[in-house]
């Protein structure tokens, strides 16, 4: 009997399905996507200098990241540790956009702009964590 290497190369055809995960259908994970592209382009007009750029960059990365993980997470309180985390790196990064107004790099309404979509992930990530603890209220 032939040996054969079952991979998604030589399935046939109709046994290959899309795999995805199930955090990319969270609105929460795609809007902290977008926010991820929204940074990426203002940081793409600022200095690399800029003490903040850097600050920036890793506390708009580490929302979906930390979404994604809390996501995947079998016990209630472990999904909520990453959601959290993710929480607070939206407030950070809505920190980072405050300095760079006050330091005069950002005008006022492009960082509102990223603040707007980070309240919504904000206001998401609070129901995500309601909704996986009984014992918590934000």
């Amino acid at each position: 009997m032939e040996k054969r290497d079952w991979n998604r190369r030589n399935l046939p055809k109709f046994h290959i399905k899309h795999v995805g995960f199930d955090h990319e259908n969270l609105t929460v994970y795609q809007r902290s996507i977008e926010f991820v592209v929204w940074t990426e382009k203002l940081l793409g007009e600022i200095s690399r200098s800029a003490a903040v750029y850097r600050q920036l960059d890793r506390a708009a990365t580490s929302i979906p990241l930390n979404i994604a993980e809390g996501n995947g997470k079998y016990q209630a309180a472990d999904r909520c540790r990453f959601f959290d985390i993710a929480r607070g790196s939206a407030f950070e990064s809505a920190a980072c956009l405050d300095v760079l107004v006050a330091k005069g790099i950002v005008a006022n309404e492009r960082a509102r702009e990223g603040k707007e979509i980070l309240i919504e992930i904000v206001s998401m990530m609070v129901g995500l964590i309601r909704a996986n603890s009984n014992e918590r209220q934000i």
